[in-house]
């Protein structure tokens, strides 16, 4: 027997057969594992995505399109109260923040030199007047002087009587009226001040009415005349809206900021509204009756414009389709479809900006279809 020789009996032969089926056996998984792996991939792939959404009908409703603009308050009447006279203020008749009448007297000039002067006019006048009678008695009824005499009291007894109707208009002037009614706002001088003819004394504005002055972009020129409604708010009384009327358009453009101004007279009963408060002015431009209204939400913007998602069904099955439209106006979160929606269509409203052309959907809600009024603005 060689011993440098391995011997190889059954036993060495055994288990070499059985290495042999294990790495067999070993070789068939591998193969196995990767199958199974691609199997789950294409099950993956196979899975489809559905999005739940709400949907509401596409109903027609009533539509109203504003110009919306900024504009200033100003007092319907606001009158600087002038000295007629010269003189002294003696007083005030009224404080400051009174509401006055018109005619009613805010202040008095001292009087005495002018009122010493038609009592001495008044003593001449009636002097004037008497001669002038007798004369007159003498030369119509006993043809007694001449008529040149008579003339001459005639006229002297006029010129008399017309220099004490100036000297009882100038004394009246110096009672300082208010020429309307409104609230006494504010005094420029102070008893005891000498004023003389044209000085400021005392301002006086009325407010129980009060004009709204805006400019309004001259594309909107057609649209804007005299009468026309309009709603006024402002951002310092959130709940109030006032209704006012169109009293004035201008018939020129500004050449800067290329607007035309407007003013709207307001009722202020209550004087809530103060000069100089900034108001947001709405004017009607057009009603559409019967208008394709959306939430402004729901349209979304792509690089051929803007479109909306419907819904249609293929095999009882729902899926979002892409509709484009074209828009009109609109105001806060509405907006008018003016083509691309007809009456009936099912538009995606919750989870519009959640699908594609062509997702599957799962409606969750779906509205009712009811009417109703609508507003928008533009500016």
């Amino acid at each position: 027997m060689n011993m440098d020789r391995p011997y190889r009996g059954p036993v060495t032969l055994a288990l070499l057969a059985v290495i042999g089926f294990a790495s067999a056996c070993s070789s068939a998984q591998g193969d196995s594992d990767e199958v199974v792996a691609g199997d789950d991939t294409s099950s993956a792939e196979a899975v489809t995505r559905i999005v739940n959404v709400e949907v509401e009908p596409v109903v027609l409703a009533g539509f109203t399109d504003y110009i919306r603009v900024t504009g200033e308050v100003e007092a319907f009447s606001d009158v600087t109260v002038s000295a007629e006279e010269s003189g002294v203020i003696t007083r005030f008749a009224v404080e400051k923040g009174e509401r006055v009448r018109s005619g009613q007297i805010l202040a008095s000039i001292d009087d005495a030199v002018l009122g010493a002067q038609v009592a001495e006019a008044r003593a001449s006048a009636q002097l004037a007047a008497e001669q002038h009678e007798r004369q007159r008695r003498l030369w119509e009824e006993e043809q007694i002087g001449s008529e040149i005499t008579y003339l001459q009291t005639k006229y002297q007894a006029e010129i008399a009587a017309a220099r004490l109707r100036t000297l009882e208009a100038r004394l009246a002037r110096t009672a300082i009226r208010s020429p309307i009614a409104g609230v006494f706002d504010e005094k420029y001088v102070e008893a005891g001040e000498m004023v003389v003819p044209s000085a400021p004394v005392a301002r006086v504005v009325a407010i129980d009415l009060v004009k709204i002055i805006a400019g309004v972009p001259e594309r909107f020129a057609p649209f804007v005349s005299r009468g026309a409604a309009a709603q006024v708010t402002f951002d310092i009384l959130p709940d109030r809206e006032f209704s006012g009327t169109i009293g004035f358009v201008g018939s020129s453009v500004n050449d800067r900021s290329r607007t035309f101004p407007i003013e709207i007279v307001l009722d202020n009963p209550e004087v809530v509204v103060k000069p100089q408060m900034v108001a947001n002015v709405q004017i009607v431009r057009s009603t559409l009756s019967d208008a394709v209204v959306v939430p402004q939400e729901v349209v979304i913007r792509n690089e051929g414009g803007y479109h909306v998602y419907v819904v249609v069904e293929r095999d009882g099955v729902s899926f979002a389709e892409a509709r484009a439209v074209s828009l009109g106006s609109s105001y806060d979160d509405r907006v008018v479809v003016e083509q691309g929606l007809e009456v009936g269509d099912r538009l995606i409203t919750l989870g519009s900006q959640l699908v594609d052309d062509q997702s599957r959907i799962r409606i969750v809600r779906e509205g009712v279809q009811v009417t109703g009024p609508a507003g928008g603005a533009e500016r």
